[in-house]
């Protein structure tokens, strides 16, 4: 019970079967967990046709409809953390994040002092590949604006590559995050830089999905653009840290942004 890799999905077909082989054939002992918002085009389906494969190793939560991508990664981690994995990853099916990389986000935080590794495209030896140049604004402006009014000293806020230590999970108030898209990226990484934890930025390259749809839409925008400001006024006005700590909680660590060394 090392190691939990968290994969939510909608519709993502094309790439479920492939993305989970690519993490098993790791062969580093890596758990992988679906949840699924009951994809009409038989994702879950696919998940379940390879348990007899990964006996032990992979596992299904389907929920009822989109819900959105926040409330299913809540959902993972707080299975998670009930099933006591100690290092648990977010990770996207549709291999913008090479699970190649799950190592080197783990490493950050087993060896190297990380309590979060944020698997990022625009620290030092980070990159895009093939994406459009509007999706490439909208991403580097997003960065740009959530560090100008959060302060919060991360590249790459909004990414969606992240390791936790089981710590981490456990001092946040999960149902204090109410955000889906952007914003709960953002808003996971806030808590636990004001919760006192140490974050480390590992560099990714990132690659636009080849099959499948993307799930950006204007809401997802718009959310993330009001919530980074909601963030900000919660922290200046109001007692923000109090309200996403848990009342029994890990005791804090001193905060410490780092960049880890290209190794690829």
């Amino acid at each position: 019970m090392e190691k939990l890799v968290i994969i939510p999905t909608y519709n993502e077909k094309e790439n479920i079967e492939n993305i989970i082989g690519a993490v098993m054939n790791l062969q580093l002992q890596y758990h992988v967990l679906i949840i699924d918002d009951n994809s009409p085009d038989g994702t879950a389906a696919i998940v379940k046709s390879l348990f007899a494969k990964y006996p032990g190793q992979l596992f299904l939560e389907e929920r009822i409809g989109k819900l959105g991508l926040g409330t299913a990664y809540i959902h993972g981690f707080k299975w998670a953390v009930e099933k006591n994995y100690n290092f648990i990853f977010e990770m996207d099916a549709d291999f913008s994040h090479d699970p190649a990389d799950l190592p080197r986000l783990y490493d950050a935080c087993k060896n190297q002092g990380a309590d979060l590794a944020i698997g990022s495209r625009y620290t030092k030896g980070g990159g895009l590949v093939n994406w459009p140049w509007d999706r490439v604004m909208l991403s580097r402006g997003g960065s740009f604006y959530t560090r100008l009014i959060t302060w919060m000293p991360v590249e790459d806020p909004t990414a969606g590559f992240v390791c936790y230590r089981k710590e981490v999970l456990e001092a946040i108030n999960l149902d204090a995050i109410k955000f889906v898209g952007y914003a709960f990226q953002i808003e996971m990484k806030f808590a636990a830089w004001k919760l006192g934890f140490t974050i480390k930025e590992v560099p990714i390259i990132f690659e636009d999905r080849k099959y499948g749809v993307s799930k950006m839409n204007k809401g997802i925008v718009k959310e993330g653009i009001l919530g980074v400001l909601n963030l900000r006024w919660q922290s200046l006005f109001k007692n923000y840290r109090n309200r996403v700590k848990n009342e029994v909680s890990p005791p804090m660590h001193t905060f410490s942004q780092e960049v880890m060394a290209e190794s690829k």
